[in-house]
């Protein structure tokens, strides 16, 4: 697998898996407060901050490999935050060109 040979694949990698975790949470949610089901969120919502975390390792370690400007890594942050960034930043930002 060539994602595994770089830092930057390697980066790209848990971006994808931190974005799905991201999503598994949602529905984590559904099931904690509409079903009575805590703990497959509380599994997913521990999977998911290590995964967080890191991402932003990783993108810091990339940004100063690759040298990405401020704004590039700032822009790899906050795709974190939202449902589906990573994988629009995965297109628009991180992949070598």
């Amino acid at each position: 697998m060539s994602l595994l040979t770089s830092s930057l694949g390697r980066f790209r990698l848990v971006a994808f898996v931190e974005g799905v975790s991201y999503l598994l949470l949602g529905i984590t949610m559904i099931l904690k407060y509409q079903y009575g089901m805590p703990k497959p969120n509380y599994v997913v919502g521990m999977l998911h901050g290590g995964l967080f975390m890191l991402y932003i390792v990783l993108l810091v370690q990339v940004g100063f490999l690759y040298k990405w400007g401020f704004i590039k890594m700032f822009w790899g942050f906050v795709a974190s935050l939202i449902p589906f960034g990573t994988f629009y930043a995965d297109v628009k930002l991180f992949r070598e060109k």
